[in-house]
């Protein structure tokens, strides 16, 4: 008689423990609580869904979740699925030689775009594509440095036309390695006549 006691109270003392989650889940009474875990068996699942069709628990929404303490509706999930997907899939040969052939015509095109000018006395003397610059620059190094220090010193000035800086800019950069020659060529010719 002792031992179906003890298991009774035992019984409850985790019938008690199911209603007090039930209740810190859902807000309700203790009495609610303790009222639809009697009608379902003592099944804290069941129990929820008759809390739920009583409507005293609001059904949650198909559509959103909750995850790290803040909802996240269905198309963020679904976002966040494919961007993890497409990491996760492996990159073929094929589809690397396709992302650097894109970037490499993202860049060819944008070097026909910006065009080199070179300006003296405030005249426009020349203008060719960076394109060719760039070329220029890897073919022809010391040739085309050469150049391009000589004709500043020639005070000819460098800018570019089409070019989009965002944290550099570029003409500002060649204005000032001009002013910079032309104070070297005027300290030289200075000490030469001295």
């Amino acid at each position: 008689m002792l031992m179906i006691k003890i298991r009774k109270d035992v019984c409850n003392m985790d019938n008690f423990e199911k209603v007090e989650k039930i209740r810190e889940k859902t807000g309700v009474s203790y009495q609610e609580a303790k009222e639809a875990l009697e009608a379902t068996g003592y099944d804290m699942l069941d129990a929820m869904v008759y809390l739920e069709k009583l409507g005293k628990v609001p059904a949650p929404d198909m559509n959103s979740f909750k995850t790290d303490g803040r909802i996240v509706n269905s198309s963020e999930f679904d976002k966040a699925q494919e961007t993890y997907e497409s990491a996760c899939k492996k990159s073929t040969f094929g589809d690397v030689c396709a992302k650097f052939f894109n970037w490499f015509k993202k860049i060819v095109k944008k070097g026909c775009d910006t065009t080199f000018v070179v300006d003296r006395n405030d005249e426009n003397v020349f203008k060719m594509p960076v394109i060719v610059l760039v070329c220029a620059l890897i073919f022809l190094l010391p040739v085309t440095a050469i150049l391009l220090i000589v004709g500043m010193f020639c005070d000819c000035r460098y800018s570019f036309i089409g070019f989009e800086s965002t944290s550099v800019d570029i003409n500002e950069m060649c204005s000032k390695a001009s002013d910079a020659c032309m104070d070297l060529k005027n300290d030289l010719t200075n000490k030469q006549e001295d």
